[in-house]
């Protein structure tokens, strides 16, 4: 599974007309399920998102993790993270787990996250989605659990 993270200080989702998630500051994470991917590689990649150190401690340091700033996490299923895009000029989804394994897996990750963390906010796995946010830093990480 892949995590692209984003320490926000907003973020939201959109389908349609209709605002289906929104949190203050935090973490937006794009998530990314592969073709093999567990339950167990779900819960372990919430885990490391949530005890990822990228919040300011009190020196300025990126020293403390979501838990530590009790901020909030948005997750959105964005399967294009999947993407082999090592040769042409369009994008190969091979990699990527089937629709309703991503969905399985997506709404695992989720659940497991809302068990261990709140607040926990999620997009809507396959649905056209306009994502908003305000990048705090910037600051973007690249996270996989294989």
């Amino acid at each position: 599974m892949i995590a692209l993270i984003q320490r926000v200080t907003r973020a939201s989702v959109v389908v349609g007309d209709e605002t289906v998630a929104e949190i203050g500051s935090g973490i937006l994470a794009l998530v990314g399920v592969e073709r093999g991917d567990s339950e167990a590689q779900a819960s372990r990649l919430g885990e490391r998102i949530l005890g990822y150190r990228i919040f300011a401690d009190d020196a300025g340091k990126m020293n403390r993790s979501l838990k530590d700033a009790g901020g909030a996490l948005l997750a959105v299923p964005q399967f294009t993270l999947v993407a082999d895009t090592s040769s042409g000029t369009r994008p190969g989804f091979s990699s990527g787990a089937a629709p309703d394994e991503g969905r399985r897996l997506f709404e695992h990750f989720v659940a497991h996250l809302k068990k261990i963390h709140a607040p926990v906010a999620a997009g809507r796995f396959g649905a056209h989605m306009s994502v908003a946010l305000v990048n705090d830093g910037p600051v973007t990480f690249w996270l996989q659990v294989k």
